[in-house]
């Protein structure tokens, strides 16, 4: 019988590569201000209906460099 490697393309394997990009914080962005990678703030901008709106900020000047938005599973409509 013959092992299976540890980067095997096995489902398994293959869902959880997927799973490990469903969720990205960026750590440094690059900020044509300071003309140079800069780490950055995270700030939630709006609460909106069908998630959040977050806003990155270069720690150093404070330039807007980006935005993300997370989405939810919409919840189930229940009629009574």
């Amino acid at each position: 019988m013959r092992k299976m490697g540890r980067f095997t393309n096995s489902p398994v394997n293959q869902n959880s590569r997927r799973n490990q990009f469903k969720s990205l914080n960026a750590t440094s962005l690059y900020c044509p201000k300071c003309k140079a990678a800069m780490p950055v703030v995270e700030r939630l901008l709006l609460i909106l209906p069908d998630g959040e709106l977050y806003e990155y900020r270069c720690r150093r000047c404070g330039t807007s460099l980006g935005e993300r938005k997370i989405t939810k599973k919409p919840e189930p409509f229940l009629v009574r």
